[in-house]
């Protein structure tokens, strides 16, 4: 579809996009939420445009993408092509590249160290542009995952306001692949509870239903949508 052919109407679900809306409104329904409660982020890492745009052509306007250069490398001519489009940067941030993800990104999942909220503040002060800031909690302290430790949360979060000036929006959480996501998604909702955050990204392909009913307001889903990835 040529941008001049966008048109309004909006295209017949993809099959993926389908079942996982209609498992998000389930899980919003079983717990008591409103489905506009919680957004869908879907993960369109390591896809190309022409697996995307039927997913934007049905309706669904925000994305996520793990790595700076590759979001930067085809999401400008979608976002020319189908304005309104929310950018999310759910990997890993390089200082480096900080530059470059405020320009792009409506949203950062990833913010857990001093280097990164250094070069967060400079560029937005810059830029005169904000994007939303989640910092990310290593929820099971694996040492090959970023994030911060559960028990220093509360200790960087005030550091990025006081320390930094940064507005932090939320909190984010990748649990351990062989434990139960539900403590993980517990204890990263009681962390932002008591830091007076309200937004909390959390849940992907496998258990995006647990993490609505656990609180989350984002939840980070792929496979589901867009099969797997080769």
């Amino acid at each position: 579809m040529t941008p001049e052919h966008r048109s309004d109407v909006t295209m017949p679900l993809p099959s993926g996009l389908a079942a996982v809306e209609q498992e998000i409104a389930r899980a919003c329904s079983d717990c008591g939420r409103d489905r506009a409660e919680v957004t869908l982020i879907a993960v369109s890492k390591t896809f190309g445009p022409d697996a995307i745009t039927p997913v934007i052509a049905a309706g669904q306007r925000v994305f996520g993408e793990n790595r700076v250069q590759e979001a930067k490398a085809k999401w400008p001519a979608l976002m020319e092509a189908y304005p309104g489009i929310g950018l999310h940067l759910i990997g890993p941030l390089q200082s480096n590249k900080a530059k470059e993800a405020v320009a792009l990104f409506d949203a950062i999942h990833s913010v857990d160290r001093a280097s990164i909220c250094q070069a967060l503040a400079k560029e937005i002060e810059s830029q005169k542009r904000q994007p939303e800031l989640f910092v990310q909690i290593n929820t099971g302290e694996e040492p090959q995952k970023a994030g911060v430790a559960p028990h220093e949360a509360d200790d960087f979060i005030r550091r990025c306001r006081e320390t930094y000036g940064l507005s932090i929006a939320g909190l984010m959480c990748i649990p351990p692949v062989d434990d139960a996501p539900a403590p993980h998604f517990a204890l990263t909702a009681k962390i932002a509870a008591r830091n007076g955050l309200a937004k909390l990204s959390m849940g992907m392909s496998a258990d995006f239903a647990t993490a609505i009913r656990l609180g989350a307001t984002h939840v980070r889903v792929g496979s589901a949508i867009f099969g797997h990835r080769g």
